[in-house]
């Protein structure tokens, strides 16, 4: 893996190009890594994958732990890894324990030992030799060390030992590691600045290619996040990528961005496809109309709008009119709203196609606006359309 930092607006804000080998171009960041469920899309097959903007879907986020419930890690090794058994040597995987779906970090049942996690299959605990015994058998381009990722509640000795763990488990995961693949060293610290700021001082020590600062949405207020995020990047070197977990909101993504976060993951996509939504803010200018609200919209935040409603019933206009996607070139809001509402599987692969589309275009906006020097000028836009709608449909 190489990367690069090419250019830099509002302080700590800025593009790059990270390259992996197997892909056929360079990956441009600020970048959104599509969450997957083993290693594809939740919805989207992989014959549907090359419909979606080229280079910027070919970087996949995957969990080594939903492969505990399947096969076997020598059997994934005897294949050839992830990219060999998917049949997707085209693109990256970057491989982090916790996902904000499947495996949730339950901090009350971790131990010196290992990580602990909700999984389907149960909680478990994760020690680092199993985490890269399943790490060296797929290959990812991309893994993070594990980490002792603890809520913002907890107390300042918990949070402490978070730290000592996930540092001493770093040294463990790189002493271990056999499949090559660029290593995130894993940053925790909860709500607590000057522990962020001891992890990072720590891991930025230590041999790794980049970094994943972890420990985010897990109830820390909005408020409080920048100084949590800045704590950490001010310390890491600037030549070396940064991913960051459980930011997902349009708002939090540009809070990362703002602090100089490189990668990040894709769970809301998930979240809005499951519940009928789709996205529809515009991405040039983020200069949304004010205009009064249908009935159907109140509540949201404009950003989307909410296929099941029935004033989409017999609405024959494509979900964005200048979409490119796959959805919008071929289907209607009308046929999205009755898949919807016959309970048919086709209206969640239709808009996870247009939400992951459109999510991706609005990172190519906010790196088109770091290349322009407005990049604060550009977050400052799109936080306030967004405020006057949520004022205006209160008043409706």
């Amino acid at each position: 893996m190489k990367f690069a930092v090419k250019a830099w607006s509002s302080g700590s804000a800025r593009t790059g190009l990270l390259q992996l080998g197997n892909c056929p171009s360079p990956i441009e960041t600020p970048a959104l890594l599509l969450s997957t469920r083993k290693g594809l899309p939740y919805f989207i097959a992989p014959d549907l994958l090359p419909s979606l903007p080229s280079p910027d879907s070919h970087l996949l986020q995957i969990s080594p732990i939903h492969f505990l419930e399947g096969l076997s890690p020598k059997t994934i090794s005897n294949v050839g890894g992830l990219h060999q058994m998917l049949g997707l040597p085209e693109y990256g995987f970057a491989a982090v324990a916790r996902d904000s779906l499947q495996c949730l970090p339950e901090c009350n049942s971790t131990n010196k030992h290992g990580a602990s996690f909700e999984t389907p299959c149960g909680r478990l605990l994760i020690k680092p030799v199993d985490y890269l015994e399943l790490i060296n058998s797929m290959r990812p381009n991309i893994w993070a060390t594990l980490a002792d990722e603890v809520p913002a509640w907890v107390s300042d000795k918990r949070n402490k030992t978070s730290v000592d763990r996930t540092v001493r488990w770093l040294d463990e995961c790189i002493s271990l590691s056999s499949a090559g693949g660029a290593v995130l060293g894993s940053i925790v610290g909860g709500s607590s600045v000057e522990e962020r700021e001891r992890c990072a001082q720590e891991v930025a020590r230590r041999n790794v290619t980049g970094y994943l600062i972890g420990g985010f949405g897990l109830g820390e207020s909005m408020d409080e996040r920048p100084a949590l995020l800045n704590a950490a990047t001010a310390i890491l070197q600037d030549e070396k990528p940064r991913m960051v977990c459980g930011l997902g909101l349009p708002e939090e993504v540009l809070q990362g961005v703002a602090a100089g976060i490189d990668l990040f993951n894709s769970e809301y996509i998930y979240h809005l496809t499951l519940g009928g939504f789709a996205l529809a803010f515009p991405l040039g200018g983020i200069k949304i109309s004010v205009s009064k609200p249908d009935p159907s919209d109140i509540g949201n935040d404009r950003s989307k709008i909410n296929l099941r409603a029935t004033v989409y019933r017999k609405d024959t206009s494509p979900i964005v009119e200048d979409c490119s996607c796959y959805t919008c070139q071929n289907h209607t809001k009308a046929y999205i709203n009755h898949l919807l509402n016959v309970h048919e599987m086709l209206a969640q692969i239709l808009l996870e196609i247009h939400n992951t589309h459109h999510y991706l275009e609005f990172f190519k906006s906010i790196r088109e606006a770091i290349k322009a020097g407005e990049f604060e000028q550009f977050r400052n836009r799109f936080i306030e359309s967004r405020r006057d709608h949520l004022a205006l449909a209160a008043v409706a």
